[in-house]
């Protein structure tokens, strides 16, 4: 059996894998379903727990080249624009937690990643190539594509996102959970826009079912917005990138303020995404058995409500470099124990997603009751030290 890992999955949290794979010294295959690596997504907000991983691994030129790095989080009523509290980032973010918060496109991210695997790594990419089987023996993983591709290795990682065929023969669960809400995401020049709707930093609008994220990206040339509201898609909810018409997210908005209006109104196309989720993990084996081990959305997927989708499954990937040099220890034992230090942290993550989606939309005395605590505590209840400091 050769001394290798095998990667199933090429987004974000497959590359990162990969990268740190390598750094501990394994060789990578790493398979993806699609022919060739395009533009996906939008933007996506990157903590300091996840931006000292990337200075960690020598990205942080790089990264700095691409990203934005806002100085401020504020939240404001979606209704009235008053401002409920703020969050101070920039230099406040490096001191207490070693790192600055980014805001990348999620393309970026990608290319920055693949750039590593491929200019500092030996990892081999096979494009095109979906998992259909594998089965595990003594020596290790054997594994066949539907293209008759078979590969062997020590151990293989599912970071084949959302829509998992790793999970699924590994866990045989059920489908990802549709959660009611839909996600309507664009970018925009921040040169097409009028001066007052240009920002440089992260802005949440909140408003009974539904709120509103925007923040700069590609070195804040460009601003990127996602709408988030109750209601469902029309179509296959594994096909995220629906093409949409500004006009429903108009009619979504309902009577929100002029400011907020005016941004919605000035972005003329949108794409529109269903968003699923899985409940919290509630095991370590929900993400590792015997020599197979689920990274990212394969092992935990859930809701944009912390901003840690991303995160968390690089923090998955050097969570594995780290168990991945131990040179003596079993690689059963390996990925247990990486399960074990990874699935809690993974979970909380995934509860308190779901929790400040209810907080974000709430309504009634409930809303006035959070308003109220911004305005008093602001900043103490915005930080998250326990998530930046990063795990333990």
């Amino acid at each position: 059996m050769k001394k290798q890992i095998l990667i199933a999955g090429g987004g974000i949290g497959g590359l990162a894998a990969a990268l740190a794979s390598s750094r501990a010294g394994w060789p990578v295959q790493l398979l993806e379903r699609t022919r060739e690596f395009g533009e996906v997504g939008a933007g996506i907000q990157m903590g300091p727990n996840v931006v000292r991983v990337l200075h960690d691994w020598g990205l942080g030129v790089e990264l700095a080249r691409v990203a934005a790095f806002p100085d401020m989080l504020r939240v404001r009523n979606a209704d009235s624009g008053e401002e409920l509290g703020r969050l101070m980032l920039g230099e406040r973010s490096r001191t207490l937690y070693g790192a600055p918060y980014a805001t990348i496109h999620r393309a970026d991210i990608h290319k920055l990643l693949l750039a590593a695997v491929q200019q500092h790594t030996d990892a081999e990419l096979h494009m095109g190539q979906w998992v259909e089987s594998f089965h595990e023996g003594d020596d290790g993983v054997h594994l066949h594509t539907l293209d008759g591709l078979e590969l062997e290795g020590q151990a293989l990682i599912g970071a084949d996102g959302l829509w998992s065929t790793v999970r699924h023969l590994l866990l045989n669960d059920d489908a990802p959970r549709v959660t009611g809400h839909l996600a309507y995401r664009a970018l925009i020049a921040q040169r097409d826009l009028p001066g007052y709707l240009r920002s440089q930093q992260v802005t949440v609008w909140l408003g009974p079912n539904l709120h509103v994220v925007q923040y700069p990206v590609r070195r804040g040339h460009w601003l990127n917005v996602v709408a988030i509201v109750h209601g469902q898609v029309n179509g296959e909810v594994d096909d995220w990138d629906h093409e949409t018409h500004a006009s429903d997210l108009q009619d979504a908005m309902g009577e929100t303020c002029n400011k907020l209006q005016d941004l919605i109104s000035a972005i003329p196309n949108w794409r529109l995404w269903a968003l699923c989720d899985r409940p919290p993990m509630t095991s370590a084996r929900q993400q590792a058995q015997g020599r197979v081990a689920l990274l990212g959305d394969a092992a935990h997927p859930m809701r944009p409500y912390m901003a840690q989708g991303a995160g968390m499954a690089i923090e998955d990937a050097a969570c594995l470099q780290t168990l991945l040099k131990d040179p003596d220890m079993p690689m059963d034992k390996r990925l247990e124990r990486y399960a074990q230090q990874r699935w809690r942290r993974n979970a909380r993550v995934q509860a308190r997603s779901i929790r400040n989606g209810q907080i974000f939309h709430a309504s009634g005395l409930v809303r006035w009751g959070r308003d109220l605590s911004m305005n008093l505590l602001g900043q103490r209840l915005l930080d998250v030290p326990w998530l930046y400091r990063g795990p333990n």
